[in-house]
């Protein structure tokens, strides 16, 4: 039987609200897109922020390069600052309700739920963005998390990606993942899908904890060792402060499960925080309707435990064993 929990209290939220009156006019006729073409051959890079209303870092960053008027060399770069719907309703006291609006954005990025006939402000939003991700070929999107502290790089399963992500030297963990049963995220949209185009790469960066200022500054340094890789820009225009030290040493884990709630009914065993190592299976992590749930494998990691947004099919954490 799982033991009783008290309802967790809300961390702190430090990192302010930007202001994004301006940002958020875009140049494309697209409220928050912008999109700049430098006129020579190269990729077209996307970056992406606000995906959920309430994960600010990216916002900040992408706000700071349009403030340092950083344009491509090569190819083409578009900005999207996405759910502005939910952003719109961001709260620091209350911040977990501002993730969407209706559904989660990062959830629709199916053809077929593009193409039905849901109108909720968040799907509606995702088909005003689908042309511009369609064009893209490299993709950054910016996320934060509810629980976790220590920066994660979301690669997918595609070898592609983990590659990129071991080549630009930050964060130090890297997570490959297989998505969500729920729906398709954007990393995982089209092109970007594991067996779509190899020219292809796609990341799904999670900067931290939501309100954590420092998320501002891993967002940041992404973008400036993604965009350089990317040939959009060169090292040398990266503003000064931007780049962090690299991790001393990377770690590249592999999801083997993803653990949904069946109700609303579940208990971790512990506070988990994300990354602790399980040496030994059978290891208890929680409780699902009274049952115990228990690592399948020796030297488990857990990766983004949270009950934030706990309720039936909601993944609530996944376990992961390093890649050899």
């Amino acid at each position: 039987m799982s033991a009783a929990q008290p309802p967790a209290t809300p961390r702190p939220f430090e990192l302010p609200c930007p202001d994004l009156r301006q940002e958020r006019v875009g140049n494309t006729g697209t409220p928050g897109v912008w999109h700049f073409d430098s006129g020579v051959a190269g990729r077209h890079v996307l970056v992406t922020a606000l995906i959920h209303g309430n994960e600010l870092c990216g916002a900040w960053a992408l706000k700071a390069l349009l403030a340092a008027g950083l344009a491509p060399r090569r190819g083409k770069l578009t900005l999207a600052f996405c759910n502005l719907a939910a952003f719109d309703r961001f709260d620091a006291a209350n911040y977990a309700a501002s993730r969407f609006v209706e559904e989660d954005m990062n959830r629709v990025w199916s053809a077929e739920r593009l193409a039905d006939a849901s109108n909720t402000p968040d799907v509606t939003r995702a088909r005003e963005l689908a042309p511009w991700v369609a064009q893209a070929d490299w993709l950054l999107d910016f996320h934060s998390m509810s629980n976790a502290d220590v920066p994660l790089q979301l690669t997918g399963l595609a070898p592609r990606n983990i590659e990129l992500a071991l080549a630009l030297g930050n964060p130090a963990c890297i997570v490959a993942d297989a998505g969500h049963a729920a729906g398709v995220r954007l990393r995982d949209h089209g092109r970007f899908a594991v067996e779509g185009d190899p020219e292809t790469r796609s990341l799904l960066i999670e900067c931290g904890f939501h309100g954590d200022p420092a998320s501002r500054d891993v967002a940041l340094d992404q973008l400036a060792r993604f965009l350089p890789a990317s040939g959009c820009v060169d090292a040398a225009d990266i503003p000064a402060g931007w780049l962090q030290p690299a991790a001393a040493r990377q770690q590249a884990l592999r999801v083997t499960h993803a653990i949904a709630a069946r109700s609303t009914d579940f208990r971790f065993a512990q506070p988990w925080k994300g990354l602790e190592c399980l040496a030994q299976a059978g290891t208890v992590i929680g409780w699902s309707d009274g049952e115990p749930v228990v690592t399948p494998y020796d030297r488990c990691v857990l990766i983004m435990p949270s009950l934030s947004n706990l309720r039936p099919g909601v993944t609530v954490v996944r376990l992961a064993q390093e890649i050899a």
